[in-house]
């Protein structure tokens, strides 16, 4: 027999469809022994200075969610789909997906707090908090840990049906929810998105070096010039980088595309020039950036990152045939979570 928690839970996350968001679960705190080795690693990865100058990510609070909203039992984590099947004209510099629409980051705290405020309406006096990745939470492994996919070798979560085109946010709550199924690593012997690294960022399968990243330097760093050994693997990318998911066999599905407006690229993204970044003002770009998470890449890193690409013709990776589908790894591995561009 269905127990009031357990209706609760469903509701919670048919609410969390109907905004938009899929896939959803829930994850009950502090989490399973999973969650320990994902902290741990995380600290391991700290240890060995993978985060560059982002400070921010040894945060004590991303090491316990509980630390976010005390007293809470409960997380709903949802991802939302960011893929739209559209293409950069060859020749164009590169902008990573997650930019080419509105700021994710107004886009899943608004829903998220759309759904506090109805969970709520149910259960007055209970407590929750939505969070983002700004927030300092450990957001792919506890995504993992509510069944939304697993954490692949390149450090982003991956579904099963959707891919890694996933934006993530989170839902504290003082209530106890039953908890769905954690995700089952799929990636199994595939090193594709290890191989396919031009700066070698991913040292081994499940820990990302900022240091060596692309994402990284192209939004993060605030020197004038960027590593000689990142120019060298630069390619067209001046915003991000996507490489690691292009290539990956579980991208290279028949994708569902994104019909949310928020998410639709900008045109004039998918065929940037470089002499058009180098153009740009201060008001023009302020115009052009307004509402979006790419607003980060002040305009003079811009035109840093656009002198130091070299556009080439888009290319776009062979289908994964039957050979490389993935095999199912006998049990999970642990990371710490992994980092991307998207993560702070």
């Amino acid at each position: 027999m269905e127990t009031q928690a357990s209706q609760l839970a469903a509701r919670l996350k048919q609410q969390a469809r109907n905004l938009g968001f899929g896939p959803v679960g829930i994850a009950a705190l502090p989490g399973s022994s999973r969650i320990g080795l994902r902290t741990a690693a995380l600290g391991r990865w700290l240890a060995a200075g993978h985060q560059a100058d982002m400070a921010w990510m040894a945060d004590p609070r991303r090491q316990a969610a509980e630390r976010l909203l005390p007293g809470a039992r409960s997380l709903l984590a949802v991802g939302l789909n960011y893929y739209v099947a559209a293409e950069r004209q060859p020749g164009s510099l590169k902008v990573a997906r997650y930019g080419w629409g509105r700021d994710y980051h107004r886009v899943i705290d608004g829903r998220l707090r759309q759904l506090g405020r109805w969970l709520e309406q149910q259960v007055p006096d209970l407590g929750w908090r939505a969070c983002v990745d700004s927030a300092p939470l450990l957001d792919k492994a506890w995504a993992e840990e509510a069944g939304l996919g697993w954490i692949g070798k390149n450090g982003n979560l991956i579904h099963p049906r959707q891919g890694s085109w996933l934006l993530l946010g989170h839902l504290l709550t003082t209530l106890e929810l039953p908890p769905d199924q954690p995700g089952e690593p799929l990636c199994g012997r595939c090193t594709r998105c290890i191989e396919a690294c031009p700066t070698g960022a991913i040292t081994e399968p499940f820990v990302v070096d900022a240091r060596r990243c692309i994402a990284f330097h192209t939004i993060e760093n605030r020197d004038p010039d960027l590593p000689e050994a990142i120019q060298a693997g630069l390619g067209s990318w001046v915003a991000g980088c996507d490489i690691c998911q292009d290539v990956c066999p579980w991208n290279h599905q028949d994708l569902t595309s994104s019909s949310e407006p928020d998410l639709q690229p900008r045109d004039w993204l998918l065929n940037l020039q470089v002499e058009q970044v180098q153009g740009w003002s201060e008001a023009e770009w302020d115009e052009r950036l307004r509402a979006s998470a790419l607003r980060r890449i002040k305009p003079w890193m811009w035109r840093r990152n656009a002198a130091a690409a070299a556009p080439v013709q888009a290319k776009t990776p062979p289908p994964a045939g039957p050979q490389q589908t993935p095999v199912i790894s006998p049990k999970p591995e642990p990371s710490a979570g992994g980092w991307s561009g998207m993560d702070s």
